[in-house]
């Protein structure tokens, strides 16, 4: 469905008004799926709790059924958790091991598709499409790069908030070309943006006529396999169980009803995965640590596309690109018939948040995964401000020749020897003052989290870098000449 329905813009947070017993049962349903899940020691209890607090108030103002969520920190899922009702009629509470549909998350997988046989040689992204589809309208016009940028001109097959009745019928996805690929473009290739899930088709036919297989098993056998999303089904060719959660909606501000299901054909490409908020977190893993794709390639996927005139589009191949309160955000929103789902990647953070619903035209998943990326970044900051105070605290020692020894480990004891502490002392004692102090990064490295620091003085500029041991001791800390750019 339209990225354009993002899960914040669809509806206001007010949503519709839950009685007294509604919210009991939300709140029992939240309690079994925390025993079932447990609570993750790598999250602090108080930010799990906040976590915890913020899914509930939203889906309680929503009056969404469900929601379950993963957090991403320094590379490793720190907390999964479902909250409220899988099914309403009868009541299943939601489970953190549930599937459930991702709608138009699923474009950046497709985009990855077409990107592994770049890499493979089999294509270019400046490609025309008419050299596996030609007979769609300006084939020779209209680039690789563009389809999966939304900037082809190709007219979107639902561009609809609801499921027409022609959609709960099953359809080809080479029929759904045939009707909406072969109509007069709704602008020339490259010069706007205009969001089309008839893209995505396009994209998995590309990737059939170039491997002779379908889409979905070229998907699963060099992406989904490899990364070990084990819980992901297409779900365009075989339905979610009962076991899954139902998909709901809502008519006005009525009672939640069961949501109609598309028929089968009409997600290939654009919107045909479901699975747990935890194997959509390994998936963000794989982009913050540029895992399976060429560092290349993540580059393209990542890239905002410029208009022909220059004007940039906030998207790459597949996913959102931008900023949120200073921190680099690759995201999607996803929504089919009865689900909607948000996903939001900090790879500069090494952080991500995944939230996915079973209500579609719900603002749930938007608000919640929205408000617990700040909680990340408000508990990031201090942890952040914490540490740099640590480590000028110690650059000002060894200024003075001396360190804190109960701060590090056996190893970086040995190190900072009598001859070590002479030196340290001889060479930066006379610097003075820095004026300044600043934490430049933070990645994982060889177990440990590795911290880079900027100090500068008046007439030089050094580095300073810490690798920080699971118990919190330093393993390392590390004084050398800011590189020259």
């Amino acid at each position: 469905m339209n990225f354009s329905k993002t899960v914040a813009s669809r509806r206001a947070l007010g949503g519709r008004h839950i009685g007294f017993m509604t919210l009991l049962a939300l709140t029992m349903t939240v309690l079994c799926s925390q025993l079932s899940a447990g609570q993750n020691v790598s999250m602090p209890d108080s930010l799990a709790s906040k976590v915890d607090s913020v899914a509930m108030q939203v889906l309680r103002k929503t009056g969404t059924p469900s929601a379950s969520l993963a957090v991403v920190r320094h590379d490793r899922i720190v907390y999964a958790q479902a909250y409220g009702s899988a099914r309403l009629d009868p009541s299943m509470p939601a489970k953190p091991d549930m599937r459930y549909a991702i709608g138009s998350i699923s474009k950046q997988f497709a985009a990855a598709s077409i990107l592994l046989l770049e890499q493979e040689g089999k294509l270019t992204l400046s490609d025309p499409i008419s050299k596996w589809l030609p007979d769609l309208t300006q084939a020779n016009d209209v680039t690789v790069r563009e389809i999966l940028s939304h900037t082809s001109g190709y007219q979107d097959f639902w561009p609809q908030d609801y499921v027409p009745p022609m959609m709960l019928k099953p359809m080809p996805p080479q029929e759904i070309l045939d009707r909406w690929a072969k109509k007069p473009l709704d602008f020339e290739p490259g010069t706007r943006w205009q969001y089309s899930n008839t893209n995505f088709v396009i994209a998995a036919r590309i990737v059939e006529k170039i491997t002779h297989e379908s889409f979905y098993k070229f998907l699963h056998d060099n992406i989904l396999k490899p990364l070990g999303l084990s819980s992901a089904v297409n779900f365009d060719e075989g339905k979610l169980t009962k076991a899954d959660p139902a998909g709901y909606t809502e008519y006005g501000l009525g009672p939640l009803r069961v949501a109609p299901e598309e028929g089968a054909g009409w997600m290939a490409g654009a919107g045909e995965l479901a699975m747990t908020a935890g194997d959509l977190a390994k998936w963000d893993i794989s982009l913050i640590d540029e895992s399976l794709l060429s560092p290349n390639s993540y580059k393209q996927l990542e890239t905002e596309v410029l208009l022909k005139n220059g004007v940039g589009t906030h998207y790459g191949l597949g996913v959102s690109v931008g900023m949120m309160d200073n921190h680099r955000l690759i995201s999607h929103s996803g929504e089919v018939s009865g689900f909607t789902a948000y996903n939001m990647v900090f790879p500069d953070d090494s952080a991500a948040v995944v939230v996915l619903t079973n209500q579609d035209a719900s603002s749930a998943a938007g608000a919640i995964g929205t408000r617990i990326a700040r909680l990340l970044f408000k508990t990031q900051d201090s942890e952040t401000a914490m540490r740099t105070a640590q480590a000028r605290e110690i650059f000002a020692g060894l200024q003075k020749g001396t360190i804190d020894r109960s701060l590090f480990t056996s190893d970086a004891n040995f190190y900072f020897s009598e001859q070590a502490l002479k030196d340290f002392e001889s060479s930066l004692g006379p610097l003075g003052t820095p004026k300044e102090f600043v934490q430049t990064g933070e990645q994982l490295r060889g177990g440990m989290l590795e911290r880079s620091f900027r100090v500068a003085f008046q007439n030089r500029t050094l580095r300073v870098w810490t690798y920080q041991m699971p118990d919190g001791k330093l393993e390392q800390y590390q004084v050398a000449p800011q590189p020259m750019n």
